[in-house]
């Protein structure tokens, strides 16, 4: 069981609590939850959430009739009492419209760009890589400030989000469900079945020979992917690979495989999630500190600035 108990008065204050996804997702939003509301029932005047990584923001759109959970997510947190939220790289930018409050997505692009620039003295020979079409944008965006190409990853390794189908606009096989009754008047055309997709091999749009692949996405959660598309990389004439995201989830044997994966130099994160000892201090994860932009976004709303995000 778990409890709030306040140390100090917040009535007719503004409150800011901070809390971030991390591996224990289901404790971080609870505990989230629970602060809030003891915030907003102790009379607060205003209740921010500051939350660097927002959990569940992936699962953000229908896939084979599952719960859109990053709504319910929105849901429970504006019922708990948040008046605004302030995050950061947000999965999509339409799930602004999940929550009933205001919304600040902040952008980590400029302090991953200076990264690039203090950390790859020849950055100007890479080709910034999106690591599945959905990351085109993330990629022309990076690759327009530092003046490079960018490439597009395409086939097997592209997002799951990307290969499954989703089953409402298929309609049930005849096999599975008996035959209707006729009707009256007949329809001139049967009901068309949707094409099986038919997963093309892994394809990359662009050339990475002589260059220093950067590889973007908004997430480095499982990171053997990650590995895998490195060698494909390398097999095409990369001379290294970086991978880079705002937000490094490195779940599972994440350490082994970063260790293990020869042809993944680098990867880059911000510090939006709690890690480990052991894989902030590992040799090839570098984490670029945020909290600065976290700050000023604070102490923007509190005196009623603008921030722009």
């Amino acid at each position: 069981s778990s409890g709030i108990n306040a140390e100090y008065g917040n009535r007719g204050k503004e409150v800011f609590v901070i809390q971030s996804g991390s591996k224990r997702v289901n404790n971080d939003v609870f505990e989230m939850l629970n602060l809030v509301y003891a915030c907003k029932t102790s009379c607060a005047r205003r209740v921010i959430a500051v939350v660097p990584y927002l959990p569940y923001s992936q699962q953000c759109r229908m896939r084979r009739r599952a719960c859109i959970t990053s709504k319910l997510i929105a849901k429970m947190m504006c019922n708990a009492g948040i008046n605004h939220l302030i995050t950061m790289d947000l999965h999509q930018r339409e799930i602004h419209g999940f929550f009933d409050c205001s919304v600040d997505n902040l952008r980590s692009s400029p302090f991953l760009l200076q990264h690039i620039l203090d950390t790859i003295p020849d950055y100007k020979e890479s080709v910034i890589i999106a690591r599945h079409p959905s990351a085109t944008r993330r990629a022309t965006s990076y690759a327009e400030r530092l003046q490079v190409n960018f490439a597009v990853m395409h086939g097997e390794l592209k997002a799951e989000e990307e290969q499954e189908v989703d089953g409402r606009t298929s309609p049930p096989l005849p096999s599975v469900f008996p035959q209707p009754t006729p009707f009256a008047c007949s329809f001139p055309m049967p009901i068309p079945s949707i094409q099986q997709k038919i997963k093309p091999s892994l394809t990359l749009v662009g050339t990475v020979q002589d260059k220093v692949a950067i590889v973007l996405d908004d997430i480095i959660d499982d990171v053997e992917p990650w590995a895998l598309l490195a060698g494909f990389l390398k097999e095409r004439g990369a001379r290294r690979v970086v991978a880079m995201a705002p937000h490094g989830i490195l779940s599972g044997n994440a350490r082994q495989f970063i260790e293990q994966a020869s042809s993944l130099d680098r990867v880059v994160i911000t510090n939006t999630v709690p890690l480990s000892e052991e894989l902030r201090s590992h040799p090839k994860i570098s984490v670029v500190d945020v909290s600065k932009m976290f700050a000023e976004a604070i102490r923007r709303t509190h005196n009623g600035e603008s921030v722009i995000s």
